[in-house]
Order: structure tokens, then sequence, then C-alpha cells
């Protein structure tokens, strides 16, 4: 118990510096937050807790096809921000991910990579 309340703890620690990182800086916020953190932290928990070798290639190897179709959301946002308001824009930007991600799950199923 005490190891999943380290890894709680540490993990909401990497948010929470990125989130008042965000507050001072823009440019430092948005390049900590794009720093795979979350990613690097999660392999080395399962890495901590012996996991074999091919969970974790595994792991990045899918990380790294589930981040593009995300993408295009970071360069909506903004602009929905600006005409929806945040918490339209919010949803939108859900919405675009998730039919961004639909359309790039069929395309790279052609090339033998099967995401859903």
């Amino acid at each position: 118990m005490k190891w999943i309340i380290t890894k709680y703890l540490i993990t909401a620690a990497v948010v929470v510096l990125v989130s008042e990182t965000a507050k001072r800086s823009d440019r430092f916020g948005g390049l900590i937050a794009a720093l795979p953190m979350i990613t690097l932290l999660t392999l080395v928990w399962l890495h901590v807790e012996n996991q074999p070798a091919a969970k974790l290639a595994n792991h990045a190897w899918y990380t790294f096809w589930y981040v593009v179709p995300t993408l295009p959301m970071f360069l909506a946002f903004p602009w929905l921000l600006q005409r929806l308001g945040f918490w339209w824009a919010l949803g939108s930007c859900a919405l675009i991910t998730i039919a961004c991600f639909a359309a790039f799950a069929l395309l790279v199923r052609r090339f033998g990579i099967e995401l859903l």
C-alpha cells in the first residue's frame, strides 16, 4: 500500500509542477508539458515492479502511436478557445481527438499496426 501511495504522490507532483510552471511561463510550462514525463514515470514504475522488457517496449511503442492523433487538438484549442470559451473548446477538442484517433487507427491498420 505504501508503494501505491508513493507512486500517486510522485505522479501528482509532476502534474502540479507542470501547472505551476505554466502559471509563470507559457513557453517553459509548454516545454515541460511536452516532455513525456508521465510515460517515463510509467516505464520506471513498470521496471521497478519487475515487468518484462516486452511490456515496457510495448508501452513505449503504443504511446508513440497514441500521441500522433492527439496533436491536432493542440492546434485547434487556441483557435476554439477564442471563439467558444474554455469548456466548449475543451469538449470540442475531445471530440476532435476521438475523430482523429479513429481515422488514424484505420489508416495505420493498413500497415499492420492495430491500435483498437
